[in-house]
């Protein structure tokens, strides 16, 4: 899951000091317009964003929703595999091919049109995480 937020080290704290979940990751993703972080929660993670300036996807999604839940994501073994595959089931793909995400992972979004509304990440996650 990841969520849009305003102030990302008050977002930490509270997600570290409330619910007890440990930083495990920070990077900045240029091409995504983000600087964000993995938090641990159970076997996954919640990822906290912060857009690098009000022009990028989750700036403009902050000034439209305000803070909160911006995405799901799920982790799929062959990305390459699976857009096509989707595709051909009618979902609406927003990336036609993967791109670079947080820890050289390679992702994918599929429209909250065909996804009940809710915007959807598939991503492949880079060997060893």
């Amino acid at each position: 899951m990841g969520v849009a937020v305003e102030d990302l080290d008050a977002a930490i704290a509270l997600y570290e000091k409330s619910f007890e979940m440990e930083l495990v990751h920070r990077e900045t993703v240029d091409s995504q317009g983000v600087e964000a972080v993995l938090l641990d929660v159970g076997d996954g993670h919640v990822e906290l964003l912060a857009p690098l300036g009000p022009d990028t996807a989750v700036g403009k999604f902050l000034a439209r929703n305000g803070q909160g839940l911006h995405h799901v994501a799920y982790a799929v073994d062959d990305i390459d595999a699976e857009l096509p595959r989707l595709a051909a089931a009618g979902i609406e793909l927003i990336d036609s091919a993967p791109r670079v995400g947080i820890r050289e992972s390679r992702v994918a979004f599929l429209h909250p049109r065909s996804t009940g509304g809710v915007l959807t990440e598939i991503v492949e996650p880079a060997k060893g995480h």
